[in-house]
């Protein structure tokens, strides 16, 4: 069952295993613990996967892989589950449908899996809850090592702040709060967060801690 969904490429286990080795490595140099980078509820929230199936492709297992309508009412399910509203309730069918323009009970089916999603289906409902392109179809091996290429780029601004500020002069104050408060580390935990909402908290906490220094003008 393919629809358009799915087409020829590249192997997704092969790109997921050098995504693997890449974070792994990038995690040893910066010694973030691995626990942390292949944090498996994490990654499941950020690719849609189920855990279970994450535990595997990390482990290298072979998965069988669920067809496209399947990987579809789970990971609409696991949004459901973890993009709240702001008053941490579910959004309920006829909010999904009015969000993503179709009925209720179109919403309803898709959600039941009683109907067939089409693109135009899964683009509205991405759009809804404001995830990437594809989370909802894309292959497990592939949408993983989407969620890690993520974390891979984090890691890689972490690496490159902590050369930028091994180069700074030592009494700059806001290199020094930086350093001091882990700020780069809690950033980039709140990259993972979930929602909007918890971003937001975090990054109000940061801005308010930042402007509590200026650096002197030049």
């Amino acid at each position: 069952m393919t629809g358009g969904f799915e087409g020829p490429g590249a192997k997704p286990t092969t790109t997921l295993a050098a995504v693997v080795a890449r974070v792994g490595a990038l995690a040893d140099r910066l010694d973030v613990p691995h626990a942390e980078v292949f944090d498996v509820g994490r990654l499941s929230a950020a690719s849609g996967v189920p855990e279970s199936v994450v535990g595997a492709l990390l482990g290298g297992r072979p998965t069988g892989g669920a067809d496209v309508q399947t990987r579809f009412v789970q990971r609409l399910d696991l949004l459901r589950r973890t993009r709240l509203k702001p008053n941490g309730r579910k959004y309920t069918q006829q909010e999904i449908a009015d969000g993503a323009g179709m009925s209720r009970q179109q919403a309803g089916a898709l959600i039941n899996g009683d109907r067939r999603p089409t693109m135009e289906h899964c683009d509205a409902i991405q759009r809804f809850f404001r995830v990437h392109a594809g989370f909802l179809t894309a292959e497990d091996p592939e949408a993983l090592a989407g969620a890690l290429q993520r974390t891979e780029q984090e890691l890689l601004q972490q690496l490159a702040d902590r050369e930028r500020q091994a180069a700074a002069p030592a009494d700059d104050p806001l290199e020094r709060l930086l350093q001091d408060h882990g700020v780069r580390g809690i950033a980039w935990r709140a990259a993972q967060l979930p929602t909007d909402q918890h971003r937001d908290k975090v990054a109000e906490w940061l801005d308010m801690l930042l402007e509590s220094v200026k650096r002197p003008e030049s």
